[in-house]
């Protein structure tokens, strides 16, 4: 018996070294060696681990699976299968990690690379374009940066545990490189940056394949928790408001005038009169909610929450008293969609209560974002948006949007976010005579991103223009700007403005084998779904399919829209 006990503990410790041996050699060997592996290569490696293979769900499934056969540990015909397992698990959080880290590298390489291009031509639109793709580069660098640091100290456990934050910064970091490449579309040299970024692209996509198969896998092991059903109800105060809210959050949404750490007035009665000029002062360590009182008037700014300047709560008189306005648009001025923007949030935990957005630079002059919002959970509450063309950039992160109105012509809710509007009136207005309307252009561009905008228990109307001129001028739900576009509209008040398709195509057979829209629940003269396109992406779904697509999991609502106090309900609506 004794006998048996220190032979066990001898394989046990064995079993320890191998495993440390392994992680630590995968480490070291590939230290110096970067894969720049691009999707044409070809392999008939297969490397299995723990039953499934991490580049199960990868989109560059080939280039995943050769990197991987580099990183995995080699199995011993001698070893014993059950301590391999457990090897190889240990192993798993610090091959994801090389992923991410490898994908740095690449990025590093093409932001060096990206410099030069453009050299030589001339032209505002260019060098704009040029300028604004650097910031972006930067950007996505110190989101995948805090990817691999959110990583970094984490076992399988830990990873798995934070792996839809980890994605989420992944999905931002690969969202700012596409909008670096979108930069160049009307310069001709969208190709050229689009070769430079191929690396990057590729590894990042690889590495959210890896967090996404880690991710389900501990999924389908996890047995459901018993309040995990408790997210489908919607559990409110007679106010609408959930009851799991504190008395201090539902206090300053209940109030009319909260108590403010900065007054912004355009007649000097307050202490600043600019909105910009109160978000420069919020205090770098303020901790808790930073609230700004944006008095009645208009406000012709073009306001920045820069990244960094985080839990900002600003409240104004009213959507249509308290008026953001910019007219900056891509006609009018050498700079990129995105940079058109009156009001752009990158900060964090940004929250917004009866304020107007607009950009009144009009139909004529095409692309002109109202708002930008690129931070992480974002949540806006009775906020008008009012714009033609691009009316609301909802770029990257999550964001949740509360009885608003949001009103355009093409395009006008776009972007790359997850992203749920709940409760609002969503209005087309009438566009160019020669033009459609298109109410959502989501940006997903890799099947492992959860992203996508759902229009949950909105009405869906025209404007008084549009109208008269409807049988004219067909209006759609949607189109898919990039190939894994996805959108859902459910539970909503459809009008018969919107054309029988419902979905209209972006360009020929573009994104139609890949895109996923969904429609569930629709009420109205426009929600009959019998002539709708005839697409296989196209999907009526099941009360079962659409939970999926519910506030609480879709955006993670229940970890997060408490603390913006604004009214929702996590799953179907009552």
């Amino acid at each position: 018996m004794a006998k048996n006990v220190v032979v066990g503990l001898i394989s046990s410790v064995l079993a320890v070294i191998l495993c440390v041996g392994a992680i630590i050699t995968l480490v070291h060997s590939t230290k110096n060696a970067r894969y720049d592996v691009p999707s044409s290569i070809h392999t008939t490696s297969k490397v299995r681990m723990t039953r499934n293979s991490l580049c199960a769900t990868a989109l560059h499934k080939e280039s995943c699976e050769l990197m991987l056969s580099k990183l995995a540990p080699k199995r011993s015909s001698k070893a014993d299968p059950g301590l391999e397992a457990s090897c190889v698990e240990s192993s798993q959080s610090e091959i994801f990690k090389k992923f991410i880290d490898v994908k740095i590298s690449e990025l590093e390489k093409a932001v060096k690379l990206s410099a030069d291009v453009a050299n030589g031509t001339v032209g505002d639109r260019t060098a704009a374009a040029k300028a604004d793709c650097r910031k972006l580069l930067t950007g996505a660098l110190q989101y995948a940066r805090a990817a691999y640091a959110h990583a970094r100290d984490k076992d399988l456990k830990g990873l798995t545990a934070e792996a839809d934050e980890i994605q989420h910064m992944l999905t931002a970091s690969m969202t700012y490189m596409y909008t670096c490449v979108d930069s160049f579309e009307d310069t001709n040299l969208n190709a050229e940056m689009d070769s430079i970024l191929s690396n990057a692209t590729v590894m990042g996509s690889n590495a959210l394949g890896v967090i996404n198969s880690i991710s389900s896998s501990a999924a389908k092991t996890k047995s459901l928790r018993p309040t995990s059903m408790k997210l489908m109800v919607y559990d409110a105060d007679q106010q609408g408001y959930p009851t799991w809210l504190s008395s201090g959050e539902r206090k300053l949404l209940q109030e009319d005038s909260p108590k403010p750490d900065a007054v912004v007035a355009k007649d000097g009665s307050g202490q600043f009169k600019t909105i910009n000029n109160a978000i420069e002062a919020v205090p770098a360590n303020h901790t808790g909610r930073y609230v700004i009182y944006v008095k009645a008037g208009e406000y012709d700014e073009i306001v920045k929450v820069p990244r960094g300047t985080n839990n900002v709560f600003m409240y104004g008189d009213g959507a249509n008293k308290s008026i953001v306005n910019g007219k900056l648009s891509n006609v009018e001025t050498q700079v990129t969609t995105r940079l058109t923007a009156t009001f752009t949030v990158e900060g964090q935990n940004f929250t917004a209560k009866d304020i107007g957005f607009k950009n009144s630079a009009g139909a004529v002059n095409h692309q002109a974002v109202a708002l930008r919002i690129s931070g992480d959970f974002g949540a806006f509450f009775k906020c008008s948006f009012d714009g033609f063309q691009d009316t609301l950039y909802t770029h990257t992160g999550r964001q949740f949007f509360r009885e608003c109105n949001v009103s355009g012509t093409i395009d006008f809710i776009f972007g790359n976010s997850a992203v749920v509007f709940q409760n609002c009136i969503i209005t087309c207005n009438r566009p160019l005579d020669n033009q459609q309307n298109t109410i959502t252009a989501h940006g997903r561009t890799d099947p492992n991103m959860k992203t996508g905008v759902v229009l949950q228990n909105c009405k869906i109307v025209a404007d008084k223009a549009l109208e008269a001129d409807k049988a004219k001028i067909p209006s759609y739900l949607g189109r898919p700007w990039k190939m894994y576009s996805r959108a859902v509209v459910m539970e909503s008040s459809i009008d018969d403005y919107i054309h029988p398709d419902g979905w209209f195509p972006w360009n020929g057979d573009f994104a139609l084998k890949t895109l996923y829209f969904a429609e569930y629940g629709n009420t109205g003269p426009g929600s009959n779904t019998t002539g709708r396109v005839k697409w296989p992406t196209f999907h009526v779904i099941t009360k079962a399919d659409a939970t999926q697509f519910t506030a609480g999991p879709f955006i993670n609502a229940n970890t997060w829209l408490a603390s913006t106090g604004v009214p929702n309900y996590l799953g179907f609506k009552a």
